[in-house]
């Protein structure tokens, strides 16, 4: 599996939004508009590929110059519980360190909580819906 930095706009980027439209949008009968997916293109966007294949991807987004957030975390539904979205979550800490953050942050789906605590996360927030589900902000120290 090898994981990269795509660039907004590539062939790789339409794979990316197509994952997280299947996995995080379609089940909750959202979708991306052309202005959210503009928005992304200063973001840190990564995908996990095995071959020309996304199995998984993830984004980070500066909030201030030492708080990253974490947003649109996906991985393939059969594919979940492999490893790929652990090897996303280093890579991702890793890009954020080396970057000069010194927090990642991101508002976790409730049925995600154990996923990210087990890799050191906190929630530092009360319940609050986002897009339609219950969310709960969490943070790490880098």
């Amino acid at each position: 599996m090898a994981l990269k930095i795509i660039d907004h706009g590539t062939p790789e980027y339409q794979q990316m939004v197509k994952l997280r439209d299947d996995i995080l949008r379609k089940p909750l009968g959202l979708s991306f508009t052309p202005q959210e997916l503009e928005r992304e293109k200063n973001n840190m966007l990564i995908g996990a590929f095995e071959d020309e294949q996304m199995l998984g991807c993830c984004m980070l987004v500066e909030e201030n110059p030492q708080t990253v957030r974490l947003r649109q975390m996906a991985v393939l539904n059969d594919l979940q519980g492999k490893g790929i979205g652990r090897a996303l979550m280093n890579f991702a800490e890793n890009l954020a360190r080396d970057r000069g953050y010194k927090i990642l942050s991101m508002h976790a789906r409730k049925n995600s909580i154990g996923f990210y605590e087990k890799m050191g996360y906190k929630v530092t927030s009360d319940e609050f819906i986002e897009i339609t589900i219950p969310h709960y902000v969490m943070e790490k120290q880098l």
